[in-house]
């Protein structure tokens, strides 16, 4: 879905948005509060300049309009991969969007993010899966690293690697496995706007993913395996 007729569904045709290349900004009402939403299209590469956009409008966000709650419309390939980029030091920027995001949420701004079209590495890393929660069109794409990747970076035969995604949502890309894992809390489907009305009401700030993940089936360790790092703690 393009963001346009994403847009469209959630908050009319005078929705307000507007994108300036490959970023998405806007102040909307929704349901007659304000509603900020940042975002970005076209499978965008995080770059030092997008990540520092995005960065700023979430500051300005939290001087300017104290409370109000930020939707992230995520559509992105990951970090640009750039030389430029990395030598203007790329990660410290991605790693300023996450911290802007994490200081939105301890002053008591509700993020929610929404994968609509494409979410991997990086890009998603700082984005939705920073928010309070994160949620999924069902016809969007989510990966960390495609197997030929993963099996170059772990030296295992990509054979393996295929047989394990069949069975372990940990080595499979889709939205569904990463539901299972506990990623993304649920599919947005039909409704929309009721969609983002339920998510915003649920006030819960907690990490949820690794009991979801246990609970689903999708990660059977890592809730566990907290637990016992926090109760030796």
């Amino acid at each position: 879905m393009d963001w346009k007729t994403l847009a469209e569904r959630l908050f009319g045709s005078d929705h307000g948005l507007t994108a300036e290349g490959d970023f998405i900004t806007g102040d909307v009402r929704f349901d007659g509060a304000p509603l900020k939403v940042i975002g970005t299209t076209g499978h965008a590469p995080i770059g030092v300049q997008l990540a520092l956009a995005q960065a700023r409008v979430v500051l300005d966000t939290i001087e300017r309009q104290p409370g109000c709650p930020i939707l992230l419309l995520i559509d992105t390939q990951g970090q640009q991969l750039r030389r430029r980029d990395e030598l203007l030091g790329i990660n410290r920027a991605m790693a300023h969007l996450g911290l802007c995001l994490d200081l939105a949420r301890r002053r008591g701004h509700r993020v929610i993010g929404l994968v609509y079209d494409q979410a991997l590495s990086g890009g998603f890393i700082t984005s939705g899966l920073i928010a309070d929660a994160c949620y999924a069109l069902p016809e969007a794409e989510i990966r960390v690293m495609r197997l030929p990747a993963m099996a170059r970076i772990t030296k295992l035969k990509p054979e393996l690697l295929e047989a394990l995604s069949q069975d372990n949502p940990v080595f499979a890309p889709g939205v569904e496995n990463y539901v299972a894992m506990g990623g993304v809390r649920a599919l947005w489907q039909g409704d929309l706007p009721q969609a983002l009305r339920g998510a915003l009401a649920d006030a819960a700030t907690d990490d949820r993913r690794a009991a979801d993940g246990a609970a689903r089936g999708g990660r059977n360790l890592a809730s566990d395996v907290a637990q016992r790092v926090l109760d030796a703690a």
